[in-house]
C-alpha cells in the first residue's frame, strides 16, 4: 500500500541516491516524489548530468540549487580538480567536503517546507561511510531535531542505507527491479570518468560491493 504522503530525495545522480530515490518511488508512488540536487563546486558535471537523466527518465521533479560559494569557504579534493584524490589511514579520505550534508539538509527542509514535504531522504550510509562524520545516524537525527526547532515543521529525516553494506545497496536495487538500471544509469566514479575508472575510492567501494552482490546472488541461485 503506498503511503500518502509527500516525499524529497537529496539526489546526486549517483548508486546510493538513485536507489533511495527508487525506494520512495515504490513506497510513496511517483506524483509524490521530488529530488533536490545540487551543484557545490564539484569537479565533474557528468554526476549532475546522470541526476537529471534519470529524474527525466522515471518522471521525477528535479529541483537543482546552487551552492557553489562553498568554494570559498573549504578546499578537497572532490572540488579541485588538480588535486590528487588520496585515502587517509587515520580519517576520512581528501575528498570529504566539510558540513556538505549539513548544508543539503539545510535547504532540503527549507525547499521541503515550501511544497508541504515532511519526509526528506538522505542516502548515507554508517556501514560504508569512509570515516565522513556527517554519514553518521547521530548526526542526521540531531539535524532533524535542528530543523524541527529552526523552522517550527514537522520533518522526519530517513536515511534507508544507514545500516546496509555496498552490496546490500545492489541487493536493494534488485529488490526494486532495477538492477541494470542502476549499474548503468548512475555515476560515482570521483574523477568523473563514464562508467567508472575503477580506481578512486568510490569506485573501488562500488564494484568490490557489486561483485560480493552478484557472487551471493549466484551462489544462492544455484543452491536451489
Amino acid at each position: 500500500m503506498l503511503c500518502s504522503e509527500q516525499a524529497l530525495v537529496i539526489f546526486s545522480g549517483g548508486q546510493d541516491s538513485t536507489t533511495c530515490l527508487l525506494q520512495a518511488l515504490a513506497h510513496y508512488g511517483p506524483n509524490q516524489v521530488q529530488a533536490i540536487s545540487f551543484i557545490y563546486g564539484q569537479r565533474h558535471a557528468i554526476e549532475l548530468n546522470c541526476a537529471r537523466a534519470i529524474a527525466e527518465a522515471l518522471g521525477v521533479k528535479q529541483h537543482i540549487l546552487d551552492l557553489s560559494l562553498m568554494a570559498q569557504v573549504t578546499h578537497n579534493a572532490l572540488m579541485d580538480a588538480k588535486a590528487p584524490i588520496k585515502n587517509s589511514p587515520d580519517g576520512p579520505p581528501n575528498t570529504m567536503v566539510d558540513g556538505r550534508n549539513a548544508l543539503f539538509l539545510m535547504y532540503a527542509a527549507i525547499y521541503a517546507k515550501s511544497q508541504g514535504i515532511k519526509h526528506v531522504i538522505l542516502g548515507v550510509s554508517e556501514t560504508d561511510f569512509s570515516g565522513c562524520p556527517d554519514c553518521r545516524d547521530i548526526f542526521v537525527k540531531s539535524m532533524n531535531v535542528s530543523l524541527n526547532l529552526a523552522m517550527d515543521y514537522d520533518f522526519q529525516i530517513h536515511t534507508p542505507l544507514m545500516y546496509l553494506t555496498k552490496a546490500q545497496t545492489w541487493a536493494l536495487a534488485d529488490e526494486l527491479g532495477y538492477l541494470d538500471f542502476v549499474r548503468q544509469k548512475t555515476h560515482t566514479c570521483y574523477l568523473g570518468v563514464q562508467g567508472g575508472c575503477g580506481h578512486c575510492p568510490s569506485c573501488e567501494l562500488r564494484d568490490k560491493g557489486l561483485r560480493e552482490y552478484l557472487s551471493s546472488k549466484e551462489a544462492g541461485n544455484e543452491s536451489c
